[in-house]
């Protein structure tokens, strides 16, 4: 195994990043798939969107690691990482990580302290997901040299597309310095509200401005009280209402999550013969 690390990022918040986070990373769980989700946030959302109301209790976070990566201390093998009942691996943060994004600033190979943890445990799982604060600050950076794909959450109620833009310069300068691997695998449309005009013809400009260019995945997520409740149960949607259209919405999208997997897995195949 070797994982396919798959970043989310906006640094708009309130796009439902650690929602689509919790939600697909479960989804892939529940496809046969191990999964790791870190918390690349001192914010901690994804931390407690995963039952962990008190972060900043918890013995060994994402800050710790990263601490040992800099002073090149040994990670004992599963240091750190929380189970959750629902099949995925949680690396978790605490507000301490925002002390990190400074301690990164003047250290050495300083964008990829991530990768280089990610590379001690990448063999355990078939997927990491990352979610990313919303900065495109140092964490961002590390975040997005680690991945090897790129997932945008984007809010279908307003234009979103001057932030777009600098997140989309932003991805291709990491590649183009840094990570050469990184690719976009398309625009999340969530927190659609189908019942408004506004929010369609938004979803349809997404659509026509940057699906020349980007895929725009074909599931959008719909505007929902649910998805909020189960975050604050500690769980995903498919634990809370898993006949809903949010838990479908969710599968969908894993499973073109994992077609676009396999189809990249194809032409690689073809390039390489």
């Amino acid at each position: 195994m070797n994982a396919q690390v798959i970043a989310l990022v906006n640094q708009k918040g309130g796009v439902t990043k650690t929602t689509s986070c919790v939600n697909l990373g479960a989804g892939l769980a529940q496809a046969g798939e191990k999964v790791l989700l870190v918390d690349c946030d001192p914010q901690s959302s994804l931390t407690i969107s995963l039952g962990n109301p008190h972060p900043d209790d918890l013995p060994v976070t994402l800050s710790d690691i990263m601490g040992k990566v800099l002073t090149d201390q040994p990670i004992a093998p599963g240091e750190g990482i929380l189970h959750h009942p629902e099949g995925v691996d949680l690396m978790p943060a605490n507000i301490q990580l925002s002390g990190m994004e400074v301690s990164l600033v003047n250290a050495m190979s300083r964008e990829t302290i991530l990768r280089q943890y990610l590379d001690t445990v990448r063999r355990q799982y078939t997927h990491i997901l990352l979610d990313c604060q919303p900065s495109l600050g140092m964490l961002t950076i590390n975040a997005l040299a680690a991945a090897n794909r790129v997932i945008i959450p984007v809010q279908a109620e307003y234009l979103p597309a001057k932030g777009m833009e600098q997140l989309l310069q932003t991805v291709k300068k990491v590649r183009r310095q840094i990570n050469p691997k990184l690719l976009i695998d398309g625009i999340l449309l969530a927190m659609v509200d189908n019942r408004t005009n506004f929010a369609r013809e938004i979803a349809v400009l997404i659509r026509e401005t940057y699906g020349s260019s980007i895929k725009v995945f074909d599931t959008e997520i719909p505007h929902s009280v649910r998805a909020k409740e189960a975050s604050a149960e500690g769980g995903s949607i498919f634990a809370h209402n898993p006949g809903g259209k949010v838990a479908d919405a969710y599968q969908n999208l894993t499973r073109e999550v994992l077609k676009l997997e396999k189809q990249r897995e194809k032409s690689r195949a073809g390039i390489s013969r």
